[in-house]
């Protein structure tokens, strides 16, 4: 594994263990070079991905990508981040378990809303603000009423 700070490929595992929720292994190395230390993360990957986006265009998954649009969502709310991590790892789990190569960007993008309405309501219509394209306020009573499982009573 090569050093983040230095860029040597000289790296030794100081200690390794499963992350809470057994998805992953947690190693910490440190830099024979410099000595910086670091985190790396191994994880089981069933089969390689590929995102079909909403122009055509083909690209492959990446999981940390998908991470960041979830903590962006969840960002300064209460939420654990060990329940963001187990929430990414089951959806990368429910498309790897669909047994295509390739999934849809929508696809992906309805199994985060669905994860980050259990999660937190506040994430879950930030993220929908920008994958639904909302564009006035109209379309954020829609999504609340939806929320809420009420017709929004402005019309």
């Amino acid at each position: 594994m090569r050093c983040p700070y230095c860029g040597n490929e000289d790296t030794q595992v100081k200690d390794s263990r499963p992350t809470e929720d057994g998805a992953a292994i947690r190693r910490r190395r440190i830099c024979s070079a410099c000595g910086g230390r670091f985190t790396t993360f191994e994880r089981v990957q069933l089969r390689e991905l590929t995102v079909l986006k909403r122009s055509g265009r083909r690209v492959p998954f990446d999981r940390d990508k998908l991470m960041r649009s979830v903590q962006v969502a969840c960002r300064k709310r209460p939420v654990d981040p060990d329940r963001i991590e187990r929430m990414v790892s089951g959806i990368v789990r429910q498309l790897e378990s669909l047994g295509e190569p390739e999934v849809n960007s929508e696809q992906i993008g309805e199994l985060i809303m669905e994860g980050l309405k259990g999660l937190d309501d506040v994430a879950y219509v930030r993220f929908a603000s920008v994958y639904r394209n909302f564009r006035e306020a109209k379309d954020f009573e829609d999504l609340l009423g939806e929320l809420s499982g009420v017709e929004s009573p402005i019309r």
